[in-house]
């Protein structure tokens, strides 16, 4: 649908002759797979019946979330330890569907209006869009949140938002978002995916501070009980306004959610095993391997499921903190790939449960593989002589062991490489050009990872390099990962299928200098920063997966990491009072996790329980 526009700017008007086109849903590439009419997506069951709890460990994370605690209802600022599922309770303009790889249909938004140079967004509200006080949602609260989080959000939403010049409401029913000239495909996903607040509720409070305050919502779900550091239950909004949108049909089943928050994972797994809450995915492949034979499992209470994940995986590794010199050459951080026996890790730690990572796109087309094609050269080629050189051939592949645990070819070839760097051995010591030994320290925030780290340390002992292993509380973890106060870190992140502007937050220079960004290992490299920019400037789709591959080139030329593990595969255990679509679809999002939203509570299964015992 086309119209003429009028624009409001400023106190005055300007008609714009350039025509608009009216759409239901939005996506990176403007291709959308339902109709305006579609009823409900595939992926759910549009019968489910709604009631029960599904309560669980959540294994993702937004913004200030925190896996092991929490002190804030806030999840949206720098400080603090956001409550995980918090996003639950407020309404969004659109809705991601599942099995798209980026596609977005109405929420708070009927439809959106979008310019001929996709540059001015107007949003539609929907008349009916409510807070749970009953106040109605209006495009002028939709222009104070997003005014609002890019000024005070946290730091990663204010740089995803760096390319909205600006948000107002031209009247209670139209929002309108003008974007910047060669803004980032996926800015207007992410400005349609953000909360809204009430501008009345915080007009009388302040936003940028940890609060356990109940915020007002317009969402699914409100906060019910809870207790810092050990749970929290949101409660479904049983007249919710959107509950018969085609979004959320055959979602949000349960009457209740419920996060659990464990320090130990030992203790977590024993609290599953009690039945303190009903639903785990597996993350440690130990556990899942020799542990899942209690009494429950034997008699059918507790079922087991492998879920296929065809996501890009991302990447997951130790993380070398290269603001600090002692991390500044890239030829010692290459050599310390050579310490790391994943071949043994994963047999005798793991139960061969995992592949490796390659990449910061495993699992996906956009990894790199063999030498560039010339469509990648294209790219590539005006940073010749300012890349490494093996950015023009073969990606960096980490090496594979013999899995003895102390492979010494591969140690040997990294004591080399240490010495042809300039880094020798004296006094049994590795030292550094000033002759000063070369020590750092591993810092985690749960004792999990202990037995992956101590045959690297091991092996970098063999190095002559001293290295140690910190475990600190999930609070002092946090700060101190977002003040980039640490040596070397785990951490794990992955990508849509059609990564844009989020690329920054992990890979780019400014993320590098902003506190509390993705960007762990400190990259600042004007190729990186330039290669993103093409990514979000593609075009079409096989545009954006040959700047992806070129980008991943010259990120794995820096070795900025030692890359761990990945399991194409969710590995979930639950106690069998559920029931779920027989597909699953392709690309869930995870915030929350897809089977939160879309399985529900079986009346029958749980009887059938509750008889046995």
């Amino acid at each position: 649908m086309a119209a003429p526009v009028l624009m409001r700017l400023g106190s005055g008007f300007a008609i714009h002759a350039a025509e608009e086109t009216e759409t239901h849903g939005i996506s990176g590439f403007g291709d959308l797979k339902y109709p305006a009419d579609f009823p409900h997506f595939e992926y759910v069951n549009p019968n489910a019946p709604k009631g029960g709890t599904f309560s669980h460990i959540s294994g993702v994370r937004q913004y200030n979330q925190n896996f092991l605690t929490f002190n804030s209802l806030n999840s949206f600022i720098l400080k603090g330890d956001g409550a995980q599922g918090i996003e639950l309770t407020f309404a969004t303009l659109m809705a991601g569907a599942e099995d798209e790889p980026d596609a977005m249909y109405g929420l708070a938004a009927r439809a959106v209006r979008t310019s001929a140079d996709g540059l001015t967004y107007r949003f539609l509200m929907r008349p009916q869009a409510r807070f749970h006080d009953g106040t109605r949602l209006t495009a002028q609260d939709a222009t104070f949140s997003l005014n609002l989080l890019k000024e005070q959000g946290h730091p990663i939403i204010h740089q995803m938002t760096r390319d909205v010049l600006g948000a107002e409401a031209e009247s209670d029913e139209v929002l309108v978002v003008r974007f910047a000239e060669k803004r980032a495909r996926d800015v207007p996903l992410f400005v349609a995916s953000l909360p809204i607040f009430s501008r009345a509720y915080y007009g009388t409070r302040k936003f940028d501070e940890t609060t356990l305050d109940i915020p007002l919502g317009s969402g699914p779900y409100r906060v019910g009980r809870f207790e810092p550091g050990r749970y929290i239950e949101y409660q479904r909004v049983t007249d919710w306004w959107g509950a018969k949108l085609p979004v959320s049909i055959g979602v949000y089943n349960f009457d209740t959610l419920r996060f659990e928050f464990y320090r130990d994972r030992e203790v977590g797994f024993e609290g599953f095993t009690a039945k303190n809450y009903l639903f785990r995915e597996e993350f440690t492949s130990r556990t899942w391997a020799t542990r899942y034979d209690f009494p429950a499992v034997r008699d059918g209470r507790v079922k087991q499921e492998l879920i296929a994940d065809d996501t890009p995986s991302g990447g997951q590794g130790w993380f070398f903190n290269t603001r600090r010199s002692k991390f500044a050459d890239p030829r010692l951080r290459e050599a310390l790939n050579y310490a790391f026996d994943f071949e043994w890790t994963n047999k005798t730690i793991m139960y061969g449960a995992y592949k490796r990572t390659h990449s910061v796109f495993q699992n996906s087309d956009m990894m790199a593989v063999g030498p560039p094609i010339p469509e990648e050269l294209e790219l590539l080629e005006p940073w010749r002589g300012k890349v490494p050189d093996q950015v023009f051939g073969m990606p960096f592949v980490p090496p594979v062991s013999d899995g003895s645990g102390q492979d010494r070819t591969l140690l040997r070839k990294g004591s080399q490489m240490l010495q042809d760097a300039g880094f020798p051995i004296k006094g049994g010591k590795r030292v550094n050009t000033a002759g000063e030994p070369i020590t750092f320290e591993f810092l985690i925030d749960e004792p999990t990872f202990q037995p992956h780290h101590m045959p690297l340390i091991k092996n970098l002992a063999t190095l002559g390099i001293e290295a140690t292993l910190r475990i600190v509380d999930p609070v002092q973890y946090r700060a101190r990962v977002d003040d980039f106060d640490f040596d070397v870190t785990v951490e794990r992140f992955n990508f849509s299928t059609t990564p844009g502007d989020s690329l920054r937050s992990y890979f780019s220079s400014l993320a590098a200098a902003t506190k509390g960004s993705f960007n762990l290992a400190g990259m600042a490299n004007p190729a990186i920063d330039a290669l993103i920019d093409k990514i979000i400037e593609a075009k079409t789709r096989p545009e954006l997966v040959i700047a992806c591959r070129a980008l991943d080139r010259v990120i794995r030329a820096g070795f900025y990491w030692i890359p761990h593990w990945y399991n194409p595969a969710h590995r979930l255990a639950y106690w069998d009072v559920f029931s779920h679509p027989e597909n699953s679809p392709r690309y869930p999002r995870g915030i929350p996790e897809s089977w939160a939203v879309t399985w529900w509570h079986d009346r029958n299964k749980t009887a059938k329980i509750e008889k046995s015992g």
